[in-house]
């Protein structure tokens, strides 16, 4: 496949222009109540501000930093439907809006979470993401690594962790969900690089983050290529507890990550409703077994029933298998009597900024 070099896609390689220095806030209500008292709001803070052409808004005068404060503040006076169906641009100066803003356009609830994520715009635009490593191994024998999971973490600017947990729901809230996922899958590849990595490589990707996929995929795409790893090495999974609406448009990602000779995993199986859909759309190369199936799988029967059944489905598609969140002996001693093919977890190996070359065999 010939590799494209990244051609600037605006929307997942770059970030949004954060809101500072003086200029305007437009606002567009849904409803003029909503806007009466965003009106009264502003005229006891004293704030400057005329009504849009035939009364339809509010362009708010922002002398300096606080347009962020400031749409919180009026976010405030609205309930929160209000608040996520009012629209928002801020610009810079004294021009009004042209058509080249309004792709800038966003809901008054989103420009109120961007202003709270600032941190998070900071984090990504100083690269400050690393990725840690959770070995994957052999369910037959444990000290035989298999493949890594490369897992995002971010550090502040005094090096204290960021957990995942709160870059990602901070994304969501802001907008910035193809960002972050972008410097999640490129991250991975840098690390796993810098620490000579030759097992399976494990990347997690959001469907959702993903626009046009011969497009947003390039840098990716020519990131792994300049890295030198082989591509079979790499493995993306679809995380099947996001839900995917449009399966069309997860086959398009998947066929170009194919086209690029890389593997294909289904995370979270058992986690969701549509997983065999997603099984029989997607055709994994691999499956992971949802970490919540796992647990005390060898003393809860209902959940025994379960897993038995989607190991032996999986073994019949000839998809190999990979069970999540082992923690107990039991676990990997029931597991290993199915016929799991791998296992990963913490009764395995935490993930570690130093991924783990060998293993005690259990």
């Amino acid at each position: 496949m010939e590799i494209l070099r990244p051609a600037g896609c605006s929307r997942c390689e770059t970030l949004p222009a954060a809101a500072g220095g003086p200029g305007r806030l437009f606002l567009w209500f849904p409803v003029r109540h909503g806007q009466a008292r965003a009106a009264r709001h502003l005229d006891s803070a004293g704030r400057a501000y005329r009504p849009l052409p035939d009364g339809d808004g509010l362009a708010v005068e922002i002398p300096g930093e606080e347009a962020h404060e400031l749409a919180h503040a009026i976010a405030g006076q609205l309930g929160p439907e209000e608040a996520h169906d009012t629209r928002i641009l801020w610009k810079q100066g004294t021009e009004d809006p042209g058509f080249s803003d309004f792709p800038r356009v966003t809901s008054l609830s989103r420009f109120v979470a961007a202003g709270r994520a600032a941190w998070l715009h900071g984090l990504l635009a100083e690269r400050r993401v690393t990725s840690h490593f959770q070995p994957i191994v052999e369910t037959a024998d444990t000290s035989s690594v298999f493949g890594h999971e490369a897992l995002l973490r971010g550090f502040e600017v005094d090096e204290t962790t960021v957990p995942p947990a709160r870059i990602f729901a901070a994304a969501r809230d802001a907008d910035l969900l193809f960002q972050v996922d972008l410097a999640a899958r490129q991250s991975a590849i840098r690390q796993a690089v810098h620490h000579g990595l030759r097992t399976r490589i494990f990347i997690n990707f959001s469907p959702a983050s993903i626009y046009e996929p011969a497009y947003c995929l390039r840098s990716t795409v020519a990131t792994i290529a300049e890295s030198g790893l082989p591509p079979y090495l790499i493995v993306f999974e679809v995380i099947e507890s996001e839900r995917v609406d449009d399966l069309s448009h997860l086959e398009s990602i998947l066929a170009v990550y194919r086209q690029a000779g890389f593997r294909v995993a289904l995370d979270d199986l058992g986690a969701g409703y549509s997983s065999l859909t997603l099984m029989s759309r997607i055709r994994p190369d691999f499956v992971k077994l949802d970490r919540e199936l796992i647990r005390q799988v060898d003393r809860d029967p209902y959940k025994a029933v379960i897993a038995e059944k989607l190991l032996e489905l999986a073994r019949q598609l000839k998809i190999r298998t990979i069970a999540e969140g082992v923690e107990t002996p039991g676990e990997l001693a029931w597991l290993r009597s199915r016929g799991a093919d791998f296992v990963q977890g913490f009764l395995i190996a935490p993930p570690g900024a130093e991924p783990a070359r060998s293993l005690p065999r259990m």
